[in-house]
């Protein structure tokens, strides 16, 4: 690993930890470096706060060594006002020598702007540093911006011997209390869940964090023919609800949320609106979890073929599967 890798590496560590805070901007981590020792380092801790560079570049107490520094950021810096005003220009004014960026921001305001901004102002800028872990890292912010639709993941539970649940209506623990607090760390991390209207009306889900600190995602269903009752969960105030009120496929469904500003979202069933995203493919990731317990009978999982790479876990006696799917 090179210098400037493991100073990046850093970037990725702080920007990780504003994960289900900045949502709809990226996860950014900033570090200041001066002969080999880091003097500063930010992040952008939430939507709305001030952006890593400048949290980066206050934190510094010796200021007079900025001009003689280099800056690490995993983001190309905006050069756009918005909440906050331009990074570019913050470091700029800064007069800082050398500026090294993982990866360019595909978001039209920005998609080169910003870096230009700072080489027509004489600093020294070098991209492409631990791309490929920053890319992985804002993947859905990336996936928004680039491919004008959400990230999409499909999550399900199943019983050991492939059922989603049985067919009548006594529910089957599958998962164990820690793997739901994990389902709502997950929910807290995207923008929005989605279920089809047998899981809406059999289920009544509340489909929020309840388990977890974060923010209830908005909540999307398909109900063609008013089959959900009113009083359902999914129509409480606890957060936003997307009702698609007539036949759409997939990829129409992810250009409605894209039209609502929605990065990622997470489809959690039931068994028919699974399958729909599967045989189209129109998916970017995939979690399986798979309880001891057993059913019998019932709703079968989908079905779908799992890489030999994928990534497998255990935690107590229910298994993660997880895997991504290349999609346009």
């Amino acid at each position: 690993m090179t210098i400037d890798e493991g100073y990046m590496k850093r970037c990725l560590q702080l920007a990780r930890l504003g994960e289900g805070r900045t949502a709809p901007n990226p996860m950014v981590g900033c570090v200041v470096v001066f002969n080999d020792r880091i003097i500063g380092e930010g992040y952008h801790r939430y939507c709305g706060g001030w952006h890593a560079e400048v949290n980066a570049l206050d934190s510094v107490k010796e200021k007079e060594l900025i001009p003689k520094s280099t800056l690490y950021v995993n983001l190309e810096p905006c050069s756009h006002y918005g909440k906050t005003p331009p990074c570019s220009l913050r470091i700029i004014n800064e007069k800082v020598k050398r500026v090294v960026i993982a990866n360019m921001d595909p978001n039209p305001q920005v998609a080169g702007k910003g870096i230009e901004m700072l080489i027509n102002a004489g600093i020294s800028v070098e991209t492409g540093v631990l791309e490929k872990e920053g890319w992985e890292l804002n993947r859905k912010f990336f996936t928004f911006h680039a491919k004008h639709r959400p990230y999409i993941i499909l999550k399900w539970a199943q019983t050991s011997d492939g059922f989603l649940d049985a067919f009548d209506s006594k529910p089957i623990r599958i998962s164990s209390d820690t793997t739901k607090a994990l389902v709502h760390q997950m929910r807290a991390e995207n923008m929005a869940i989605m279920v089809g209207t047998a899981t809406a009306v059999k289920d009544d889900p509340h489909l929020n964090t309840r388990r977890w600190f974060g923010k209830n995602p908005v909540r999307v269903t398909i109900d063609k023919s008013g089959k959900i009752p009113p009083s359902h969960r999914i129509f409480d105030t606890s957060a936003p609800t997307i009702l698609i009120d007539k036949e759409m496929t997939p990829s129409e469904i992810g250009e409605l949320l894209y039209r609502n500003g929605i990065q990622s979202v997470i489809v959690e069933g039931g068994e028919n609106t699974l399958k729909r995203f599967i045989e189209t493919g129109y998916y970017d990731e995939v979690q399986i979890e798979t309880g001891p317990a057993t059913c019998g009978s019932g709703t079968p999982a989908p079905h779908i073929n799992i890489p030999s790479d994928a990534d497998v876990s255990v935690i107590g006696r229910q298994k993660i599967v997880r895997f991504t799917h290349s999609v346009e």
